[in-house]
C-alpha cells in the first residue's frame, strides 16, 4: 500500500513539475506598439493674413512603452502660412521634429488671402503614423448685413 501511495505522490509531483515547465517560456509577449490618435480642440473656420490660429492638441494612446517617442510634420496643401510648436520652433514643411511631449499647442499664421489647409502628420519610432487636415477660409472682415423687403 505505501508502495502505491508512494507511486501516485512521485507521479503527481512529476506532473506538476512538467506543468509548471511547460507554462514558462522564452517567448515573452512584450507589447512594444500601441495604436495612437492625435485629439484636437475645435479650431476657428475662418482667418485674416497675418492672424494667428491655435491649435491645442494630444496624443491619445491605447497603451504605453516606456521607450516611444512622437514626431511631428505638416505640409502645406493651399494657401501660405508658418506652422510654430508651443516650444518656439517653426515648423518648416515636410521636415521631421521630435516632440517633446505629448499635449501640445501649434499656432498658425495666415500668409495669404486664399484658403488655407495644412496636413499635420504624427509618427511614432515604430512607423505608425496619423494625419490631420485643418482648413481654414478668409475672413474678408465682411459680415452679412439684413436685406430689407418690402
Amino acid at each position: 500500500m505505501t508502495r502505491i501511495k508512494t507511486f501516485f505522490g512521485i507521479t503527481a509531483w512529476l506532473a506538476a513539475i512538467m506543468l509548471l515547465a511547460s507554462a514558462c517560456s522564452d517567448d515573452m509577449d512584450i507589447n512594444k506598439v500601441y495604436a495612437f490618435d492625435l485629439v484636437c480642440m475645435p479650431v476657428q473656420k475662418k482667418i485674416v493674413q497675418g492672424e494667428v490660429a491655435e491649435i491645442r492638441a494630444q496624443i491619445v494612446k491605447e497603451g504605453s512603452f516606456q521607450d516611444t517617442k512622437f514626431y511631428i510634420r505638416y505640409f502645406q496643401v493651399d494657401g501660405k502660412g508658418q506652422l510654430q510648436l508651443d516650444n518656439g520652433i517653426i515648423l518648416l514643411p515636410n521636415d521631421l521634429y521630435l516632440l517633446e511631449k505629448e499635449t501640445f499647442r501649434m499656432y498658425y499664421t495666415s500668409h495669404s488671402t486664399d484658403q488655407q489647409v495644412i496636413d499635420v502628420y504624427i509618427e511614432d519610432s515604430h512607423g505608425q503614423v496619423v494625419q490631420k487636415a485643418f482648413s481654414w477660409q478668409n475672413d474678408k472682415g465682411e459680415e452679412e448685413l439684413p436685406t430689407e423687403t418690402e
